[in-house]
């Protein structure tokens, strides 16, 4: 009897089960709707009009981590809408959202570390060379490069992971290298359902060049 086959249809029947089920379903359209309100939020509304919006996005995507507790990229997002936040924010103040940030994505990287291709590793590396080093935050510069260089090897095309490593770069002033990554980002696929938020990280990205063009 070949049990490892046996094994092998139990699991897929398992994961067919699940991504069928009506949880899961509601479960994938709930982190849509919270990756579609973050766009409107980050890349249409400024000031405190936005902040107040974030920190209602903030509660939601709580709530749903108390629903979805084992799903990796429901914490994802709480890490993602957490640190955007901070960074708009801004003051020492936006510190813990910050920190809450960082333990939400570690969260995240225990759960399944390749969840939406690596977004984790972007994100929490994002953190490291944005907020400040010892003994005010917990920024590191090179720990940021080691987490975005594994969102890298994950997603080694995509938009996000290429313009955050290109946005580090810029911020080592090595510009030749940001520059030829802010390029792959320019050139990543478009993502399905996601219009919103390429047109504005294509913006940033636009932005990011023309300071990288400058210094070259």
């Amino acid at each position: 009897m070949n049990f490892k086959k046996i094994a092998s249809t139990c699991y897929l029947c398992s994961l067919f089960t699940m991504l069928a089920s009506p949880t899961w379903a509601d479960m994938q359209s709930e982190i849509q709707q919270l990756q579609q309100r973050w766009a409107q939020v980050n890349y249409q509304l400024a000031g405190k009009t936005q902040l107040t919006a974030f920190e209602t996005l903030m509660e939601d995507a709580e709530n749903l981590a108390k629903k979805h507790p084992d799903a990796a990229p429901v914490w994802i997002w709480n890490g993602i809408i957490k640190s955007t936040y901070a960074g708009a924010k801004g003051g020492l103040s936006a510190l813990k959202f910050a920190k809450a940030s960082k333990a939400d994505l570690e969260h995240a990287l225990e759960i399944e570390p390749q969840a939406m291709n690596g977004s984790a590793y972007t994100s929490l590396g994002t953190l490291y060379f944005n907020v400040p080093g010892w003994p005010i935050g917990f920024g590191d510069d090179d720990k940021a490069e080691e987490l975005l260089l594994k969102a890298l090897a994950i997603n080694p095309t995509g938009i996000d992971s290429n313009y955050f490593y290109g946005e580090y770069l810029l911020s080592e002033k090595r510009y030749k290298e940001a520059q030829t990554f802010l390029l792959k980002a320019q050139s990543a696929p478009k993502r399905q359902n996601r219009p919103l938020a390429d047109t504005g990280r294509q913006k940033e990205i636009s932005e990011a060049l023309v300071t990288v063009r400058k210094k070259l």
